[in-house]
């Protein structure tokens, strides 16, 4: 498959070390025409907890979540952080082994501590209220310039973002694992020439 399935580059881990692979859950959300209202800061509490998290931005479809999945979320450039260090790890109790999304995470420090694999294109402070709001699921979406269907596998790590389709998966799984046992045996022995230790790498 030359030419296709490698995401944006823009869409990368928020830490080294993450890295994920398994079958696309897709959501999408949208820019929202919603306001948030003129409120005492009491009253926005109580709006946000009652209103825009239960009728908003809502996640109707989490229950659906096997184990593994990967969720593949299309967020428009709305300056705000959609993924943060709550909604990723309540999706990681119900399944999803990482989160990847074409708009923003925030809350960085604590995902990084929570270990759960989230990969995004920018770091935004701001929250979604009057920004963005849930859309659909369970449909083809786009992520850094490249379809993904629900069920195509993705994988990423330090690199970056591939997809997969579903159909395509076998084939190229059997050309990639022959092409990364390639690379560790010549990487292996130039390990050897320099004295150095093998490492998880090249084992």
């Amino acid at each position: 498959m030359p030419n296709k399935g490698s995401v944006d580059r823009s869409i990368m881990p928020i830490a080294e070390g993450m890295r994920f692979c398994g079958p696309a859950f897709t959501v999408r959300s949208r820019v929202t025409q919603k306001q948030v209202p003129q409120i005492t800061g009491d009253e926005y509490t109580e709006w946000a907890r009652n209103y825009w998290y239960k009728e908003v931005q809502i996640q109707p479809w989490d229950s659906e979540l096997q184990q593994g999945d990967i969720v593949v979320l299309e967020s428009p450039d709305a300056a705000c952080g959609e993924i943060g260090s709550y909604n990723s790890l309540d999706m990681h109790t119900k399944g999803a082994a990482a989160v990847v999304t074409s708009g923003g995470a925030r809350d960085r420090d604590e995902c990084i501590a929570q270990g759960v694999p989230v990969f995004a294109r920018w770091r935004n402070q701001a929250m979604t209220q009057g920004r963005v709001e849930y859309e659909t699921y369970g449909v083809p979406v786009t992520i850094g310039n490249v379809q993904i269907k629900p069920g195509d596998i993705v994988v990423g790590d330090g690199d970056g973002v591939v997809a997969v389709p579903r159909e395509h998966a076998e084939l190229v799984a059997k050309y990639a694992r022959q092409e990364n046992e390639n690379d560790k045996k010549g990487r292996a022995a130039l390990y050897a020439r320099l004295g150095w230790e093998l490492d998880e790498s090249t084992r």
